[in-house]
């Protein structure tokens, strides 16, 4: 397993128990926190998972995995960048 990347200046919480069955969680921000943390990284999305510890914590771990790309399908027919009036040479 790799290690857990935390996203500094996100909170998770279990709801309050008195909390109405649609709130699932309860999430704190520190702004400073968590701007200078998105500064800091790539990309345009950020994933992220709610969890909660063996020990009962809720936390949030950025979810980092990333589909493998897929082998391109053999091209059939004349390779690319040939032209299209290309005469192969076969008969039929």
């Amino acid at each position: 397993m790799s290690d857990i990347k935390f996203i500094d200046g996100l909170i998770v919480k279990e709801p309050h128990s008195r909390a109405p069955d649609f709130v699932k969680a309860k999430l704190s921000i520190k702004r400073a926190e968590l701007i200078a943390w998105l500064e800091d990284q790539d990309g345009d999305w950020i994933n992220a998972d709610v969890k909660v510890s063996r020990g009962g914590k809720w936390y949030v771990a950025v979810d980092e995995w990333k589909p493998e790309r897929e082998k391109e399908p053999e091209r059939k027919g004349p390779p690319a960048g040939t032209p299209a009036d290309f005469d192969d040479d076969i008969p039929f």
